[in-house]
């Protein structure tokens, strides 16, 4: 794809170094958007800046979840693009999920972005920026290498003492509203060996927390190599242990690997899908303390009708069943999900099932959205028409109702002693500390800066609107 002006970043002699992202969407795409940066660091020795006026790259990490996606990623392109007047060497680049979708149609309109690029091969952002400046037209790469991209990252950068590490890509699922199997490809996972190093190198360098991220993460499937040990087995979802034939370790081995890893002191995980939710999971509850008492588990809906319209692979008691053998399993465990309001042809009826769902199982928190509709995929071509003024009521009661069960958790935990992790000093008063427990609450507290990135127990003294406050247990066991 030609660009027609040809002399934009032709200059060779001048690497970038300020690099400005905007990140849209999930933490997948924020920990992509951090690859980004590593891999410019690493070739470039490039460093972020928060201005784009100041930047030699500008990266749009695009999101299309939500309605009109697209049309938010011109209007930015279209507010930056007097910048590319004012320093023609400038490097516009769009990545992300929109980028999968549109491809070189990004161009087209906007013939002076430099290069395109999807999910899968944010790892090639280099050679893309070079071959831009030696052939001197834009460059578009869309292709899914499966796991080349994690072969190709630098050694992660440590900032703190919690870190994402991405063990699979794509998704398999093909909901009906959901464009993420079109947009990232199918289930990818990493090899098992490559998690547990990873893990292993982020808590030499003193990460404590560690998030394992995913678009269906308990549906990952790691080669093992041949490796075998103590920690769980080979078993695979049938519970046996096939250490003498298969070389696939699920999801749930791999948690009981990374829970033994010295240093890692807490485990969490996003996002998880329902179907995947089998007993060897449930059991992990039971047995690896350091596995948070939260988990995000997608519902979507509670009315078994609209469930299947949206091809969920589940019903309603079926998602009841799964969140009782959770608990059962780990007690006091807190739930977020995600709900989609207004999907095509939901009746009021449909709606009260949702709600009565939301009262029988309690959330702590949700993203829920009215429905978007996405083009190509198959919901696209149902009828909707429910007005969006009736979405709109439904949408505000069912986050009145959640906020309502998130307050009761909240005064539930007045007066019990937390174990969290200090992030750093508190956003409203930098004098205070922050930490966040274990069901994801910031807690805000006095306490010596030496305290950041260290696992401490803290008593909840006062909730508020969307935080706590605390004081800081001693080893003695009382409060400071």
């Amino acid at each position: 794809m030609q660009n027609p002006d040809t002399s934009a970043v032709a200059d060779t002699n001048s690497d970038p170094k300020k690099v400005f992202i905007r990140t849209f969407g999930c933490q997948m795409n924020e920990y992509d958007s951090a690859k980004m940066l590593d891999v410019l660091g690493q070739e470039h020795g490039a460093v972020l800046t928060k201005t784009a006026d100041d930047a030699d790259i500008i990266l749009f990490n695009t999101c299309s979840v939500r309605e009109k996606a697209q049309e938010k990623v011109f209007s930015d392109l279209g507010r930056i693009k007097h910048l590319k007047t004012l320093n023609p060497n400038l490097v516009i680049g769009v990545g992300g999920c929109v980028a999968s979708q549109e491809g070189s149609a990004i161009v087209d309109r906007a013939p002076y972005v430099d290069v395109v690029f999807g999910p899968q091969t944010l790892h090639r952002l280099p050679d893309l920026i070079a071959r831009r400046k030696s052939e001197g037209r834009s460059q578009v790469d869309i292709s899914f290498p499966e796991i080349e991209k994690f072969d190709a990252m630098p050694p992660p950068r440590v900032e703190g003492a919690s870190a994402f590490v991405s063990i699979m890509e794509g998704c398999s699922k093909y909901c009906s509203f959901c464009v993420v199997p079109y947009t990232r490809g199918e289930e990818i996972s990493r090899p098992f060996e490559d998690v547990l190093t990873e893990v292993a190198d982020l808590a030499d360098q003193g990460v404590k927390e560690v998030t394992l991220l995913g678009q269906n993460v308990n549906a990952y499937r790691g080669k093992m190599g041949g490796h075998t040990g103590s920690a769980g087995g080979n078993k695979t979802l049938d519970g046996l242990d096939h250490t003498h034939s298969a070389e696939i370790a699920d999801f749930a081995t791999l948690l009981e690997y990374v829970h033994d890893i010295p240093g890692i002191e807490r485990i969490r995980y996003t996002t998880s899908h329902p179907k995947e939710m089998t007993t060897r999971m449930t059991e992990v509850y039971a047995r690896l303390p350091k596995l948070v008492s939260f988990l995000h588990l997608p519902v979507q809906a509670g009315s078994d009708r609209v469930l299947a319209a949206m091809k969920r692979g589940y019903t309603a008691i079926e998602f009841k069943s799964v969140v009782r053998k959770l608990r059962a399993a780990r007690p006091g465990l807190t739930l977020s999900s995600d709900f989609i309001v207004g999907f095509p042809g939901e009746t009021e009826e449909d709606f009260e099932k949702t709600m009565k769902l939301i009262d029988d199982v309690g959330f702590d928190t949700s993203f829920s959205f009215v429905y978007s509709r996405r083009p190509g995929t198959p919901a696209s071509d149902l009828v909707d028409d429910t007005p969006q003024a009736v979405k709109l009521q439904r949408l505000q009661r069912l986050q009145a109702k959640i906020n309502e069960q998130a307050n009761v958790i909240a005064r539930s935990m007045v007066g019990s002693t937390q174990r969290v992790l200090v992030e750093g000093t508190s956003a409203r008063d930098t004098n205070e500390l922050s930490a966040r427990t274990d069901n994801n609450r910031i807690v805000n507290f006095a306490g010596h800066p030496r305290l950041i990135g260290q696992m401490i127990d803290v008593v909840i003294t006062d909730a508020m609107a969307n935080t706590f406050r605390g004081r800081v247990v001693t080893s003695d066991g009382a409060s400071e």
